[in-house]
């Protein structure tokens, strides 16, 4: 037998109702949002996230399948969108479109790192990208997207947390105040915060070892060495977000773990999921589109795991409706009787009824139960007795009260789509 590949999950009939029902509330978001899906390639050139998500990154440096093409081309399996989003941006030439130009996905991607609950190598992805403002409102509206959409979806008890990076130039300052805070205690720091020390000491702030950990709660804050317009851009995002009654914290070790992120960063953490809560992340990102090659364009967004939001909605026990149940189950006998309900099955069909016939050659009393397995409605019984008498017979499944219809009145209400059973 080929099993399934290590890091990959089958998404079963059994559990697709789930993710149906997210992508359902992903899309009824979007849409009070004014946001537009955009799709990308599931695999883009190489250089693409080596530029855009940057060579600093665990992404790039550990995480990305990548190999070379038949034409002896370096491509690489997504592993996230933004960078994809951005590419679109420029080589569809949406700059030209109207601003700010709000998009959000669905999508797979790919990252070769050790499974685990909620963290799969093939996992999906839910975010939103808006393009083309600078505005503080973008950067609050981003993050009420998110929290609508928790909020619609019944989670509770997440929090919220912001803080702000700053831009390229009051960055440098407090790269310099890191590493001389940090220069006499590399010794006592894991391998990978010490190579972070010389090529991005920022991403320092982001290590999830404990030792690190520990040396960081003392570090300098950001917040102390934001330029004038840093400062003031999260401040009016703060005041935005009061506005909307979304409560928040600020949370000054929020780094992100991607180096296209300027100012605005933010996160969702729910305690009901284990000790690396994080079910949602984003942020401001103004120079990404000008480092893949375009004119420089303000952006800001999100993305979550669908997966790892699954998980935390079986945390908050969360009712998943499971959909429709089938509203007529045709229980026949006999040859005559199977053309009847087929014919009659499809009108139906085609009238958006859900409705279900025997395709086992079950008996009548096999069939009664197998409809009441899938939750049917109604049975409508069609046999040799039926048919002699040209009366059909229908069952009630709730309250199990029968009444029969004449087979002339029965069809013509069937195919001229007014059939009603209640």
């Amino acid at each position: 037998m080929i099993n399934i590949p290590k890091g990959t999950k089958d998404v079963s009939p059994i559990d697709s109702y789930k993710w149906q029902y997210v992508e359902n509330v992903i899309n009824e978001v979007a849409k009070t949002f004014s946001l537009k899906e955009i799709r990308t390639p599931t695999f883009e050139h190489t250089d693409l996230f080596l530029r855009g998500v940057g060579n600093t990154t665990d992404i790039v440096n550990k995480e990305m399948y990548t190999f070379l093409d038949k034409g002896n081309r370096s491509i690489t399996l997504r592993p996230e969108i933004t960078a994809g989003v951005g590419r679109s941006y420029i080589e569809g030439g949406l700059a030209s479109s109207l601003m700010p130009l709000k998009m959000y996905y669905v999508g797979s991607c790919f990252r070769y790192e050790k499974p685990q609950a909620g963290r799969l190598r093939e996992f999906h992805q839910f975010g939103i990208e808006i393009y083309g403002s600078k505005s503080p409102t973008c950067d609050a509206e981003v993050i009420t997207v998110a929290d609508n959409f928790f909020k619609k979806l019944g989670v509770s008890n997440l929090q919220v947390k912001i803080n702000s990076i700053g831009c390229p130039i009051c960055r440098k300052e407090y790269h310099l105040a890191l590493k001389e805070f940090f220069k006499p205690n590399l010794e006592n720091m894991c391998k990978t915060c010490g190579e972070r020390f010389e090529t991005n000491p920022l991403r320092i702030l982001d290590c999830k070892d404990e030792k690190c950990i520990a040396i960081n709660k003392n570090a300098p804050s950001i917040l102390d060495h934001l330029c004038t317009e840093c400062h003031d851009h999260f401040e009016e995002v703060k005041s935005y977000l009061t506005a909307s009654k979304l409560d928040f914290v600020i949370d000054p070790r929020i780094v992100r773990g991607l180096d296209y992120y300027t100012k605005t960063v933010f996160e969702f953490v729910s305690m009901n999921i284990g000790a690396q809560g994080t079910v949602c992340g984003g942020g401001r990102y103004d120079g990404l589109v000008e480092e893949l090659g375009g004119k420089a364009t303000p952006a800001v967004g999100f993305g979550l795991g669908i997966e790892r939001l699954l998980m935390l909605l079986e945390s908050c026990n969360v009712d998943i409706p499971k959909g429709d149940d089938c509203e007529i189950y045709f229980a026949t006998m006999g040859e005559t009787a199977k053309h009847k309900a087929f014919g009659y099955a499809t009108a139906l069909r085609s009238q958006g009824r859900i409705v279900e016939i025997d395709h086992s050659d079950r008996s009548f009393k096999s069939q009664f139960k197998y409809a009441n397995k899938i939750n049917a409605k109604y049975v409508v019984s069609i046999g040799d007795n039926e048919l002699e008498s040209m009366v059909f017979k229908i069952k009630n499944m709730q309250d199990s009260s029968e009444k029969d219809i004449p087979m002339a009145e029965f069809e013509k209400l069937c195919f001229e789509g007014l059939l009603r059973l209640e």
